[in-house]
């Protein structure tokens, strides 16, 4: 381990060493070679940030709209002003190519610039006499001590859809990124600091389960949100609900792409090859489910294998790769299995990406395009988030059925339709069970200022993240009544508060 950089905790504003007994593995995922070694948060090493976090409340719950809006417009310009350096930090523990690193980025800021308008979105209500001399408002005031537990697939845009906000609104935040690319939360805590964040508003502490249930079960931290599998954000629902917290736990995925045969077939096929198979399928969004309709399944294929075909595998530093590797070598061992399954339980496999070798990187963690045909509801590579490259396709005879195939599945991120009929779109959009819809858009993912969440097993709680949602969440309302009264006006009043009409 002394070869390898060592990776730390981010608390009170300076780097954090914590305890040098409990650390994990950092893997270049194009090479297959450790590059680094993560230190794993102990119970006494989330108390220290909480801690932290805790004390710097009140300055900063206290810190002007404006004050917490100029620092949010610094922190954008700073994200923007080091993206590429970013970009290069994430694609080399992740996997992901550049370029795809680089629109995480950007999504990432979109958050910020949302956060920016802090001082509008946090405005409340006024009513005047309600009652005689009587005045009601609403406010919304911080909940306090927040902490966010984020998946390794978005190492930037995940953590900035919770915690540009959370700070904005005036709460101080604890994250726990995942500790297979931890290194781009730690540089964000860097350019927090640069930005003029308060010490202690933004902490980051690395680890696993331990320090997930230390979190989760803290007094001091009053909310919690998470993403990742569906197994794992019911655990953190239960948990942190158990405990008193606000959550929002997002979940998983199987998300179902829906293609009528009147569809403009060839914005089809690049849309399928590239929902299912960017960032390698390691996205909570990406589309992994095509259920063709009537005659468009056959003449689909065919234009899918084209564009596939003529994708470029490559580590993330290749600027021409089209698709880098998984992220661990667990991941890809697990995805091949499954292939492996689907062809046990007789799916037709088209294309086959176990046997891909990227020269100069033959111990890296790659698998290819994969895509299986007639594949039915009870495999296992329907039921289960593959969570890689690996596309399958269901038949469904009019768009009725593929619409019952959405629904019944238990997971409901998100959905997408490919037709040119409007009356189709239009059922499509009302009768589906999803929480995110795309018609003729492969990924709907919303932009900052909406919120991003699915139905069903993909969501825990009751908001959605980021956007107007996300703003809710990190707060809570207080209603006020005041009266002034008029001093000659003073009296004995025995009738219940609000009452009087006159």
């Amino acid at each position: 381990m002394t070869e390898v950089r060592r990776i730390m905790h981010w608390i009170d504003g300076k780097p954090y060493d914590g305890d040098p007994d409990r650390f994990g593995d950092v893997y270049d995922p194009a090479s297959g070679r450790v590059t680094a070694a993560v230190g794993f948060a102990t119970p006494e090493v989330v108390d220290r940030a909480v801690e932290a976090a805790a004390a710097a409340l009140p300055a900063w719950r206290d810190t002007s709209l404006t004050a917490r809006s100029a620092i949010m417009f610094r922190i954008k310009e700073l994200l923007e002003d080091n993206a590429d350096e970013i970009s290069r930090i994430v694609s080399s523990e992740h996997g992901k190519v550049r370029a795809d690193a680089l629109g995480e980025i950007r999504r990432a800021i979109d958050v910020v610039e949302f956060a920016c308008g802090i001082p509008h979105l946090l405005k409340g209500e006024y009513s005047e006499n309600v009652s005689t001399n009587v005045n009601s408002y609403s406010i919304r005031q911080p909940v306090g001590v927040v902490a966010g537990i984020t998946p390794f697939n978005f190492p930037i845009m995940v953590p900035m859809w919770m915690v540009p906000i959370a700070i904005a609104c005036g709460n101080t935040f604890v994250l726990k990124p995942s500790e297979k690319d931890p290194s781009t939360s730690v540089f964000v805590g860097e350019l927090f600091r640069e930005a003029g964040l308060p010490d202690g508003v933004f902490n980051v502490v690395h680890g696993d389960k331990v320090a997930v249930d230390a979190l989760l079960t803290h007094p001091k931290v009053a909310a919690v949100s998470s993403v990742g599998s569906t197994p794992v954000a019911k655990y953190i629902y239960q948990q942190a609900s158990t405990h008193g917290k606000r959550v929002q736990a997002l979940g998983g995925a199987k998300n179902h792409m829906v293609v009528l045969p009147d569809c403009d077939l060839d914005l089809a096929a690049d849309s399928a090859v590239s929902a299912g198979y960017g960032s390698t399928g390691q996205r909570c969004m990406a589309i992994s489910t095509i259920v063709a309709v009537g005659a468009a399944g056959d003449l689909l294929l065919e234009k899918m294998r084209e564009r596939i075909g003529k994708l470029r595998i490559g580590p993330g530093s290749d600027l021409e790769a089209d698709m880098g590797p998984l992220v661990t070598g667990d991941a890809r061992d697990r995805v091949v299995s499954l292939i492996e399954q689907g062809v046990r339980e007789g799916a037709r496999l088209e294309v086959d990406g176990r046997d891909v070798k990227v020269e100069g990187h033959e111990e890296g963690f790659f698998v290819g395009p994969t895509v299986f045909d007639h594949v039915t509801r009870e495999m296992t590579i329907y039921r289960e988030e593959i969570f890689g490259p690996v596309l399958v396709m269901l038949r469904a005879d009019r768009l009725d059925d593929a619409i019952a195939i959405v629904n019944e599945n238990p997971y409901g991120n998100g959905t997408a339709i490919f037709t040119n009929d409007g009356g189709a779109a239009r059922k499509f959009e009302h009768e589906i069970q999803v929480g995110m819809v795309g018609i003729n858009v492969p990924i709907p993912v919303p932009l900052a200022f909406y919120s991003f969440g699915g139905w069903k097993q993909s969501l825990f709680g009751d908001t959605h993240i980021h956007g107007p949602e996300g703003v809710r969440f990190y707060t809570r309302g207080k209603a006020v009544t005041s009266r002034w009264p008029d001093p000659t006006a003073r009296g004995v009043d025995l009738q219940f508060p609000g009452s009087r009409r006159a």
